[in-house]
């Protein structure tokens, strides 16, 4: 009789499972981020989001020349192939932009000369045309669900600049753009999530980054990932009043439902995110007037963390400071993925340089070996 096979031991969801190394993100189970080795909290402070992306990219900060350049290839790179925009057009005009999204990265890929090159330097020149393509997949494809037509881009703004404009059809302020920034910068990476391992699966196999970059799309609209912002504004517009939060957060865990914008399977002392988009919500909510929604937030963190020992995480605040920044609920996950693309391809850069397919073991937990009885073939 053969030995009985021996395996490692399971962890559902792979809980607390090395599945790989990487340079890029570090996610410190005691409220730490960091990118390449710089802290999260002051490259939020006093970086872009093009910096950051190149950093992310490269392994390395920019000089001003390289910063310059690369912040002007990927404004130069924003326009869509019209095929694409007519793609767009045919989808039902009830489509969630982030199935648009999707399907518009899919697209893009038939259209670039090297997709098929997996080279370092190729992988790299493809990441600035899709951190720059995203952005525009996003604001497009949103108007022209709307009924409205894609406005020109403008290659004197920069990536958050560019969002706002073609989104809201204005030119931002400085602090608005200020503080979009900061909010790319946070969502940029973050380690091996569920989003960033889909794209680097798919790129393991050696398929093209496009499609590395569709199967993080479609990991990143699940409600248990980024989907989670969205989930977070339909709860506070319920909520209505700091003054009913603690009631409607005890009734709704009476009833054993998913709060939104909780918990997080790595940090253990709360989202190291959490503070810097918290004080952006305070910023807006004075600007706006609209300062009842972060205290909606704050009495949820304090009634979560005493009722279930569960911390907020970023997407909570990050829920209502995109709606005082004048966006729909329905772009908050697409706009995390014109930020999370720039770690998205820089995972799949670092996958394909030193590739190894992904293929884990599953533990069989069906009928034990029967014989099989009848078939086809004599009759039955």
């Amino acid at each position: 009789m053969a030995a009985k096979e021996s395996k490692p031991a399971y962890s559902p969801g792979l809980a607390g499972v090395i599945a790989g190394e990487t340079q890029i993100c570090w996610v410190d189970p005691n409220a730490g981020l960091m990118y390449r080795g710089y802290d999260i909290h002051e490259m939020a402070e006093k970086a872009s989001f093009e910096e950051v992306a190149y950093l992310l990219l490269n392994g390395e900060l920019p000089d001003v020349e390289q910063l310059n350049k690369f912040t002007s290839e990927i404004a130069m790179a924003r326009m869509l192939p019209k095929q694409v925009l007519d793609a767009l057009r045919l989808m039902p005009k009830k489509t969630h932009p982030m199935d648009m999204l999707r399907t518009g990265v899919s697209g893009l890929g038939a259209f670039d000369p090297e997709l098929n090159d997996h080279s370092h330097a190729a992988n790299i020149r493809k990441s600035i045309r899709l951190i720059a393509k995203v952005s525009t997949l996003i604001t497009d494809g949103y108007r022209i669900a709307h009924g409205e037509q894609p406005l020109p881009e403008r290659e004197d703004l920069t990536l958050a600049g560019s969002l706002f404009y073609k989104l809201r059809g204005e030119v931002p302020q400085d602090w608005q753009i200020q503080m979009m920034d900061t909010i790319l910068i946070l969502y940029a990476d973050h380690e091996f999530n569920a989003s960033t391992f889909a794209a680097r699966v798919t790129a393991s196999t050696l398929a093209d980054i496009y499609a590395a970059v569709t199967s993080a799309c479609a990991a990143l609209k699940g409600p248990l990932h980024g989907g989670a912002n969205e989930q977070s504004m339909r709860m506070l517009d319920e909520i209505k009043t700091p003054e009913r939060a603690e009631d409607w957060l005890k009734d709704q865990l009476a009833k054993k439902a998913k709060i939104m914008g909780f918990g997080h399977r790595v940090y253990k002392k709360g989202d190291s995110r959490v503070p810097t988009m918290r004080e952006i919500g305070r910023d807006l909510g004075k600007r706006t007037g609209k300062e009842n929604w972060i205290p909606i937030c704050e009495k949820l963190e304090q009634t979560m963390e005493r009722e279930k020992h569960l911390c907020a995480n970023v997407d909570l605040y990050a829920a209502p400071v995109l709606t005082m920044l004048g966006f729909d609920p329905a772009l908050n996950t697409p706009i995390f993925a014109a930020s999370r693309v720039a770690g998205w391809c820089a995972h799949v850069v670092e996958q394909q340089d030193n590739n190894r397919l992904i293929r884990p073991l599953s533990l069989y937990t069906g009928p034990a070996p029967r014989a099989y009885a009848g078939g086809s073939k004599n009759g039955a």
